[in-house]
């Protein structure tokens, strides 16, 4: 059976993406399943999607449960950091789903050990970076049969210097919204450009045109693009264009209505230049809102041994919220900066210590006597 930090080494050095999390799955089982053989106690172990793990623990008579989540996928980056146990692909874990895993390992180990008295669900949960593992493991339907009375998660990132807790009642985390956006328009020879209509004009038209739609909110809003694709050779005007981005807002009602503004001035495009447009919807995901009530408890709990940061809303997105709207929730920042460096999350260089893990778990051990 592997040690918290050992299974962190695993992870890390064999990361998997979204819905992909076969091998991360079968490591976790197996180890889960050890522990289980060696301390034993009353528990169902389930499946709900292809790959991650909803485990029962279940001490007491009733209905009433805890919901405990860490997210298991990988991004696809190269990873840069020189570890011993560095990625061996071409993925990596830098958004800290490694450490995230091992922490829950750990505390899952804890109560085992202890016989902790209160019904708990451990669920290691695929797909949070990509495709909304957090809302296909509720349409799976395998919560239903629980009286979830909270859901708790944390969230490590080095901005934060290592063991401080950063936390807000509330909204925590942002509304996200991805969006594909692809023109289409007709090639033709530069020399003959009037023959054409250039879908990467159009394209500059769209990002002009939504970055003065932003300027003007009076509200929190973020629209970035990070991926841009167009043509095929210097002297043609190119007859397609795609952009990927995302739209972060404080709801998802506030991210739809964007989404209405943003096809507005694509029509507007189409209009003027001719070049049609596809705008299509990628993955979505809920504001993550933080109970007040369950804010106060951690933070009694918490801010007698732990620096305890009352932080401010961060454009930053998160799939727990599909949870947060179910269940009374809370999502904790968990700092993991050792130095004067901050990496980054989504960074190839990003890389907590091993400390952090046994962190976690304290901070753990704290919120199971008040969730």
């Amino acid at each position: 059976m592997l040690s918290p930090r050992e299974l962190r080494h695993d992870l890390h050095k064999h990361p998997e993406l979204s819905l992909q999390e076969e091998r991360t799955t079968r490591v976790i089982k197996e180890n889960i399943e050890l522990m289980l053989d060696k301390y034993g106690h009353s528990y169902k172990i389930q499946r709900p999607l292809k790959t991650g793990i909803l485990l029962d623990y279940c001490p007491l008579d009733s209905k009433e449960y805890i919901l405990l989540r860490a997210d298991i996928d990988a991004l696809p980056i190269q990873e840069k950091t020189g570890a011993k146990f560095q990625s061996i692909n071409e993925n990596m874990h830098a958004c800290g789903h490694d450490i995230h895993t091992a922490i829950l390992y750990a505390t899952l180990r804890y109560v085992l050990k202890n016989q902790i008295q209160k019904n708990l669900i451990f669920l290691f949960q695929p797909a949070e970076e990509e495709s909304g593992g957090a809302k296909k493991i509720i349409d799976s339907k395998i919560l239903d049969e629980y009286d979830i009375k909270a859901a708790y998660a944390l969230h490590i990132n080095d901005e934060y210097s290592a063991g401080t807790i950063a936390c807000r009642p509330n909204i925590l985390f942002a509304s996200s919204l991805e969006l594909d956006v692809e023109f289409e328009g007709k090639a033709s020879h530069i020399a003959n450009a009037d023959q054409g209509r250039n879908a990467l004009t159009a394209l500059s038209h769209f990002l002009h045109q939504t970055e003065k739609l932003i300027e003007k909110s009076s509200e929190k809003v973020l629209l970035g693009f990070g991926e841009a694709h167009s043509g095929t050779a210097r002297n043609i005007i190119p007859e397609t264009a795609n952009l990927k981005g995302t739209l972060r807002t404080l709801s998802m009602d506030r991210a739809n209505d964007y989404f209405k503004r943003i096809k507005d001035v694509l029509e507007q495009i189409k209009s003027k230049r001719g070049v049609d447009y596809t705008l299509q919807k990628g993955a979505q995901y809920k504001e993550v809102y933080n109970s007040p009530y369950l804010f106060n408890k951690a933070k009694y709990a918490l801010i007698r041994d732990f620096s305890f940061i009352h932080c401010d809303m961060k454009m930053t997105a998160e799939d727990f919220g599909y949870f947060s709207a179910l269940y009374p929730s809370l999502m904790i920042w968990l700092g993991s900066r050792t130095g004067d460096n901050v990496a980054g999350l989504h960074t190839p260089y990003f890389l907590p210590d091993d400390d952090i893990i046994e962190t976690g778990l304290e901070i753990n051990k704290r919120l199971l006597g008040i969730l």
